[in-house]
């Protein structure tokens, strides 16, 4: 997996902000998307507060970690034999489905067992989430498709 590829593409798609404010289910976050949860130093801080490049870093550096260990976790053991490209391409979309959402894709999954390129694409794009993102569930079902 090239992690640069894929922090990169990340931040592109979510997008970099260096202060609190609501995402569109109204939660508190910051930086790449980072979720404000009561271990976190900006709980309780208000809408604008500045959260420096540093912390914001160390958040998107912990948070797409735990994207990766969710993935394992969702996938087993056959999500490290799998191409660095459909591990990126998971790797986003759990970063911004989580686990649970992208847990539900249960014909993708079905396909991904295959090893079925083509076919996880294709149920990527037979989904809520495409038509909700749909530029960036295109591109990454495109990367999916030149596997």
């Amino acid at each position: 997996m090239n992690l640069n590829r894929l922090s990169i593409d990340i931040k592109e798609d979510e997008g970099v902000i260096y202060e609190i404010y609501p995402d569109h289910l109204g939660h508190l976050t910051f930086g790449v998307g980072h979720l404000i949860t009561a271990e976190d130093i900006e709980y309780g801080l208000p809408i604008g507060t500045y959260v420096c490049r540093d912390r914001v870093e160390f958040c998107f550096t912990w948070d797409l970690d735990e994207a990766i260990r969710k993935c394992k976790n969702l996938y087993g053991p056959a999500f490290d034999c799998w191409p660095c490209t459909v591990q990126e391409v998971l790797v986003n979309m759990i970063f911004n489905l989580g686990y649970k959402g992208l847990s539900k894709f249960k014909n993708m999954r079905k396909a991904l067992d295959m090893e079925d390129w083509g076919q996880v694409a294709i149920e990527g794009r037979d989904s809520l989430w495409y038509r909700q993102v749909t530029a960036r569930a295109e591109r990454l079902m495109r990367r999916l498709e030149e596997t």
